[in-house]
C-alpha cells in the first residue's frame, strides 16, 4: 500500500460507493418484498427474499473475489458453524447447505426478520438463530445504522454518535449482547467448529467474549476487517491478530493476499478477511 500521510490515515473512508448506494435504493425501494430463485453464485439454485439476485448471471455476473474461492472451497462436512452477524443469511444458507449444524446470531430487527423468511423459504431445518449480538460482556448497546445498508449497522460508540449527529437518515435500536463463552453452556448450544464473525467493527470484543471456548474447543474463525479510517483499521487488525496470537491462533492467513499474517506484519491484513486456526 502506498505511503500515506497523517491526515489521510484520518479521514474516514466512504464505506458505500454511489453504485452501492443506487443498487441498495433499488433493491430495498422496488424489490425489497419479491422471492425468487438465485441464478448465479454461491447460492445459485436456492429461494431469496429481498437483493437483486434474480437478475440472469448476464446482467449481473458473478466476480469471483478471493472470499467468493475460499467459501466455494470450504469443507464443512458434520461441522457445528457459528454464524456471529449473520444479517439476511446469506452466508448461513450456504453454511447449512454443508454443515451438520448452524448457530446465527442477528440482533438487528429488521435483519433477524429477512434471515427467517430466507431460511423458512429454503425449509432449513439445520440452523438455530439466536436474536442477539455478540461481545465481550452481557449488556445493552444502541445499533444504529443507514436503512439501505442494514448490513452496516454499527454497535461501536463513536459510529453510532456519527451516524446520528450526520443528519442522514439512521435506524436505532437498542439490542442484547451476550458472550459466547456464556451463551453455549445458558442455551446448551453445540460447541463450535468454525466461526464466522462480520460486526462492523465488534470483532475483537466478539473473540475477547469467546476466549474460553478458542482456547479449549479450538475452532476455526474467519473475520472480515473494519475500522472507520486507515488508522482505526491498522488499529483493530493489530489489536486482533495479538488477540489470536496470545490464544495460540498462530496459523493466520490473509485471504486476499495469501500472506501469513503474525503482529509483526499485522497491517498487511487491515482490509480484507482473516482465516485462523489454533497452531
Amino acid at each position: 500500500m502506498p505511503d500515506v500521510s497523517i491526515e489521510d490515515e484520518d479521514r474516514p473512508f466512504q464505506h458505500y460507493t454511489l453504485k452501492h448506494r443506487l443498487v441498495a435504493w433499488t433493491s430495498v425501494n422496488l424489490f425489497d418484498n419479491v422471492t425468487y430463485t438465485v441464478h448465479h453464485g454461491l447460492l445459485k439454485g436456492m429461494k431469496r427474499k429481498g437483493g437483486l439476485g434474480w437478475l440472469p448471471s448476464v446482467f449481473a455476473p458473478t466476480i469471483e473475489t478471493a472470499e467468493h474461492k475460499f467459501w466455494s472451497n470450504l469443507n464443512l462436512a458434520g461441522m457445528t458453524v457459528y454464524d456471529v452477524g449473520a444479517f439476511h443469511g446469506l452466508l448461513a444458507l450456504l453454511f447449512a447447505s454443508r454443515a451438520k449444524t448452524v448457530v446465527c446470531f442477528e440482533p438487528n430487527d429488521r435483519n433477524y426478520k429477512r434471515l427467517m423468511e430466507n431460511l423458512t423459504l429454503n425449509g432449513i431445518k439445520n440452523v438455530q438463530v439466536r436474536k442477539f449480538g455478540v461481545g465481550s460482556r452481557q449488556e445493552t448497546l444502541k445499533m444504529a445504522g443507514n436503512p439501505l445498508m442494514p448490513g452496516g449497522s454499527s454497535v461501536d460508540s463513536k459510529l453510532v454518535d456519527d451516524m446520528v449527529k450526520s443528519g442522514q437518515q439512521t435506524v436505532v435500536q437498542e439490542i442484547s449482547v451476550i458472550t459466547l463463552d456464556e451463551e453455549i453452556p445458558r442455551a446448551q448450544l453445540p460447541p463450535p467448529d468454525f466461526i464466522k464473525i462480520d460486526i462492523e467493527g465488534w470483532e475483537l470484543e466478539a473473540l475477547r467474549g469467546a476466549r474460553r471456548t478458542l482456547e479449549t474447543k479450538k475452532p476455526a474463525v474467519f473475520l472480515e476487517m473494519h475500522g472507520d479510517t486507515i488508522r482505526e483499521k491498522k488499529r483493530k487488525v493489530s489489536e486482533i491478530v495479538a488477540f489470536l496470537w496470545e490464544i495460540n491462533y498462530h496459523r493466520i492467513l490473509h485471504i486476499e493476499s495469501g500472506a501469513s499474517i503474525t503482529p509483526e506484519n499485522s497491517t498487511l491484513a487491515m482490509e480484507g478477511h482473516l482465516y485462523c486456526q489454533s497452531a
